[in-house]
């Protein structure tokens, strides 16, 4: 069951979303501010927002490009707006989609169904942890609204570390999986790309320190729950 978060100064509006959704198996959880949306999302994952832009404080428009600044979750931007210009910054603030009021409720549902398409397709090829999204298919790194420029072997490296945390990977190991198994690499590359990407991390501000750890004498792992430093 895909999990909604509709985030509308109107109780009235809420119900109606509510009222409009659930027969069709979503899980709705209602937010009344932006505030209050921010809140529920940095400890709870959903699979879409819908999100009003009128609304006091803080309006759709600041509270989506919030919630980019740490998640890639699909949002809906929902307003009686219908102005070119305010299409686009909706847009530029780092929404997916927009659907002007009044609204039918087949349009809505519609927009809702094929965007979660489009996000279970990509997930596909996407992993994010913390923030940190490791695209396969684009080859790209992002930390929150940052990319990361990184090379071909370091994006095998980090990737191969998010799909499998906790497990210890010996230098030949990462030697022969990322350069081919008769390669003749000295295994002292993988310190330097090991010392090269977590340059790279810091530098974004992703606290690698936590999570990329040197295991001595055997080779490097990475942990999922944040831990002491370890060099």
């Amino acid at each position: 069951m895909d999990t909604i978060l509709l985030v509308d100064d109107e109780i009235r509006m809420l119900d109606l979303l509510v009222l409009y959704l659930e027969p069709y198996g979503f899980r709705c959880i209602k937010a009344e501010s932006g505030k209050e949306a921010l809140t529920f999302l940095e400890s709870e994952k959903v699979g879409i927002v819908i999100l009003d832009v009128m609304m006091p404080e803080m309006d759709g428009l600041i509270t989506c490009q919030k919630i980019r600044e740490f998640s890639d979750v699909p949002i809906i931007m929902l307003t009686a707006r219908s102005e070119t210009v305010d299409v686009i910054k909706g847009l530029k603030y780092g929404a997916d989609d927009y659907v002007t009021k009044p609204f039918h409720e087949a349009e809505l549902l519609a927009r809702i169904e094929a965007l979660l398409r489009r996000t279970n397709k990509s997930k596909e090829n996407n992993i994010i942890f913390k923030g940190l999204t490791w695209n396969e298919a684009s080859m790209e790194i992002k930390y929150q609204n940052h990319n990361i420029s990184v090379t071909p072997k370091e994006f095998i490296l980090i990737g191969l570390f998010l799909k499998n945390p906790h497990k210890v990977f010996s230098r030949d190991h990462l030697l022969s999986v990322i350069w081919g198994i008769n390669s003749h690499i000295d295994d002292r590359t993988i310190d330097s790309h090991i010392r090269n990407l977590r340059e790279k991390l810091r530098r974004v501000g992703f606290p690698v320190k936590n999570h990329l750890f040197t295991v001595w004498g055997v080779g490097y792992k990475w942990v999922t729950e944040d831990a002491e430093t370890n060099p």
